[in-house]
């Protein structure tokens, strides 16, 4: 094998088992704002973001300057042991901003899949009930627990055996799949005759915006009437932000959208700006409801991780990244929407500020337009439960002229992988 990336795939491919998948053969160098360069030189536009952790962008110099400032102080004590006030400001700004029912409590973890973890803990804790209800297509994390929570198979639970039990899966409203907001409530209350009486439910747990799913948004309708089912039974109301959170949407948090409140909030990804951090915030008497020593973990809350977040907040702010998220949003669906127009390949575009995605009738020629799209320099992600959606995560700090240039390079890629017969499908 020849060059360096070749090379590398080889030694990984010897040395990590195939479970850990990659979707580039290239291995990353160097990265700044919504730039990558591999180790060969070779450079790329990031749409992806590090699915979802990247809306301040690669090493922002605000992000950089306080993790170092940190690092020069401690980088680890366990804030169960030796606690430092940092964590404590932090949750207060999340706190002051989290738009949950009532005063907000928050505490800190390292994953999204931690922070979910955490919050059916804190759900059955406080209602004393074990059911939890999630959605068809939703996706929660990779542990026995958020495995059992994700609505779907492969990759995520095939091989692995027994979920834990006291999990339900409702549907989830999805105009193009011919599923109304009244089939999706009509589905909980089969749960309820069939499987689950509702006074065993702790929590319903969904995201707002579905993201393995296909960027799918909760119609507000749905939310209203979700909360007051939730509210007529004594159920618990859990939104997972770990992807939609923080700027993404053109809100802090995708549930500011809403006119409704959540009991709790679980958030991740690009609450530290690359920095493994995790969070549940809630109604405070429902985070208090495990005892003292109930939740934590040795790197929960780690203080460089904590840094970052601050820093995170202020970039947000000062930049005005909501409204930037809302400004690119709108060019990109208006470039998706033309193209709609232009290709029948096209089926739906769906979009909440900067959480857009575009489906295709088949995942060849969306897995196409990837990879094209990749040997131009622009690198995107997949989706969707049959993996024909294309989502865009692309810093929110990406320079104007940039972004003009990955949407000419996506109008080439959509034109060439479009009206290429091999991939079974045809232009308009």
């Amino acid at each position: 094998m020849n060059g360096k990336n070749a090379q590398l795939q080889q030694r990984k491919n010897a040395a990590l088992p195939r479970g850990t998948g990659n979707l580039c053969q290239w291995y990353v160098e160097r990265a700044e704002n919504a730039t990558l360069w591999d180790i060969e030189g070779r450079q790329w536009t990031d749409f992806a973001g590090g699915i979802a952790v990247l809306n301040t962008g690669h090493r922002h110099p605000r992000i950089e300057k306080a993790v170092a400032e940190q690092l020069a102080k401690f980088t680890h004590t366990a804030f169960q042991v030796t606690p430092y006030e940092s964590y404590v400001a932090l949750a207060e700004r999340i706190n002051a901003r989290v738009p949950v029912v009532g005063t907000a409590k928050t505490a800190f973890f390292s994953t999204g899949a931690e922070a979910v973890e955490n919050a059916v803990k804190i759900a059955r804790a406080a209602t004393r009930r074990h059911g939890i209800i999630t959605f068809g297509n939703a996706f929660h994390g990779r542990t026995f627990m958020t495995m059992a929570m994700t609505g779907k198979v492969a990759p995520y639970k095939r091989d692995f055996g027994p979920m834990p039990a006291s999990v339900w899966h409702a549907r989830y409203p999805n105009a193009l799949q011919g599923i109304s907001i009244e089939d999706a409530l009509s589905s909980l209350q089969d749960l309820f005759t069939q499987d689950i009486a509702p006074q065993d439910v702790a929590a319903i747990v969904l995201e707002p915006v579905q993201g393995e799913g296909g960027f799918h948004v909760a119609p507000v309708e749905f939310f209203n009437r979700l909360r007051a089912l939730a509210d007529q039974h004594g159920i618990l109301l859990i939104a997972d932000e770990v992807q939609s959170g923080f700027a993404r949407t053109g809100k802090l948090f995708a549930m500011e959208h809403y006119p409704v409140k959540v009991d709790l909030i679980t958030m991740a990804k690009s609450l530290a700006g690359g920095m493994p951090l995790s969070a549940v915030a809630g109604r405070a008497e429902v985070m208090d409801a495990p005892g003292p020593g109930g939740l934590g973990g040795t790197y929960a809350g780690n203080p460089l991780a904590i840094a970052a977040a601050h820093a995170v907040l202020d970039v947000i702010d000062e930049e005005q990244l909501c409204q930037r998220a809302v400004q690119l949003g709108e060019q990109l669906t208006g470039f998706l929407h033309h193209a709609s127009e232009k290709y029948a390949a096209i089926t739906d575009v769906r979009a909440l500020g900067s959480m857009i995605a575009v489906e295709f009738t088949e995942a060849a020629l969306a897995t196409a337009i990837q990879q094209e799209a990749m040997e131009q320099g622009l690198l995107l992600l997949t989706c969707g439960p049959k993996g024909n959606v294309i989502r865009f995560l692309y810093p929110l700090t990406i320079p104007q002229a940039q972004f003009d240039q990955a949407l000419e390079i996506l109008a080439q890629v959509m034109e060439t992988c479009v009206a290429n017969p091999q991939v079974g499908t045809v232009s308009a």
